[in-house]
C-alpha cells in the first residue's frame, strides 16, 4: 500500500476567504461531524493497544506520550489531566513535546526534524521495557517521534502511535498502530482541526478506559479525584451523600478527614461493621 498524505490534500472547500461567517462556521462544523465515525473505524486498534498500557500499568509501568505542536500539546493535556481527574501520581501518565515545555507556548523552530531528541527526552525519565509510549503525529511524518519510537522498539519497549494518515512511516514503526484518517482539514494542512479534534478523541479513550480498568471509577463516579477546588469538594460530598446517606455537612466532614471519596466512603462503612 502507499502513502497518501491525506491530511495534506486541498480541501473539500473552495474560496473560504469569500463565505460569511454563518457559512463558514456550518461548513467547518460538517466536516468537524465525519470525526467521529473516523475514530469509529479505528475502534479494534484502540481496543488492542489499550489492553497492552493497562497490562503494564498494573505491573507498576507508566504510559508516555510523545508530539510535535499540536499532537504534543494534545498529549501534555491528556497527561495532565490524569492525577486530578483519578487520583494517580503524576509519574504515571507524562507528555513530552518536541522543543521541551517551551513548546507548549510557542512553536520552537525545527524542533520537530530532530532524530536525536526524541530518545534522549525519553531517557530524562528512565523509560524501560516496563512503559508503553505513543508517539502522536496527524501526519505521520514527523522525525521527533519516529526516531524515539525506533529506539523504543531497539530496546523492547511497547510503541503505539495516533496519527491521521494511512500506512504512514509512524504507523510501520509501531507496534500498535491507530490511525484515525479523517481526510482533508477545511484549511488545507491545517491539522490542528479534524485531525486534532480525532486525536484528543483518541487520547480521553485511551486514559479513561485505562483508567477504569485499573479501579479508579466507581459506578461511573471519580472516587479518586483530587479535591483541588471547591467544584470537586462539592462534588466529592453529593458522591458520599448518594453512596452512604449522610448529610453534606457530614459528607463533608468525611472528605476533610480521609482526602477522597473511596476512602470517606470506605472508612465509614467499615466503622459501622
Amino acid at each position: 500500500m502507499s502513502f497518501i498524505k491525506t491530511t495534506e490534500q486541498d480541501s473539500n472547500h473552495n474560496h473560504l476567504e469569500k463565505m460569511s461567517v454563518a457559512e463558514l462556521l456550518k461548513n467547518i462544523n460538517k466536516e468537524d461531524k465525519t470525526v467521529p465515525n473516523a475514530v469509529e473505524n479505528a475502534l479494534p486498534q484502540i481496543e488492542v493497544l489499550v489492553t497492552q498500557i493497562v497490562e503494564k500499568l498494573k505491573n507498576g509501568g507508566r504510559l508516555f506520550y510523545i508530539g510535535a505542536g499540536t499532537s504534543g500539546r494534545l498529549g501534555i493535556v491528556d497527561a495532565s489531566e490524569c492525577p486530578p481527574t483519578f487520583g494517580v501520581p503524576h509519574d504515571v501518565v507524562i507528555g513530552l513535546i518536541a522543543g521541551g515545555d517551551s513548546a507548549i507556548r510557542k512553536a520552537v523552530e525545527f524542533a520537530e526534524d530532530s532524530t536525536t531528541q526524541g530518545w534522549i527526552d525519553l531517557q530524562e525519565y528512565n523509560v524501560s521495557n516496563k512503559d508503553v509510549v505513543i508517539g502522536i503525529a496527524a501526519s505521520g511524518t514527523t522525525p521527533y517521534v519516529i526516531s524515539a519510537l525506533e529506539k523504543c522498539n531497539e530496546n523492547k519497549i511497547i510503541t503505539g502511535c495516533i496519527t491521521c494518515n494511512n500506512n504512514s512511516p509512524l504507523s510501520q514503526v509501531s507496534k500498535y498502530p491507530i490511525e484515525v484518517v479523517v481526510g482533508p482539514e477545511f484549511v488545507t494542512g491545517s491539522s490542528r482541526m479534524k485531525a486534532g479534534t480525532a486525536q484528543k478523541l483518541v487520547l480521553n479513550m485511551i486514559t479513561t478506559s485505562t483508567m477504569i480498568q485499573l479501579g479508579h471509577v466507581k459506578g461511573n463516579k471519580m472516587v479518586d479525584m483530587q479535591l483541588s477546588n471547591n467544584k470537586l469538594v462539592d462534588r466529592g460530598a453529593k458522591m458520599i451523600m448518594k453512596e452512604i446517606d449522610v448529610s453534606k455537612e457530614e459528607a463533608l466532614h468525611l472528605l476533610n478527614q480521609y482526602k477522597s471519596v473511596r476512602n470517606a466512603v470506605n472508612n465509614y462503612n467499615n466503622g459501622r461493621q
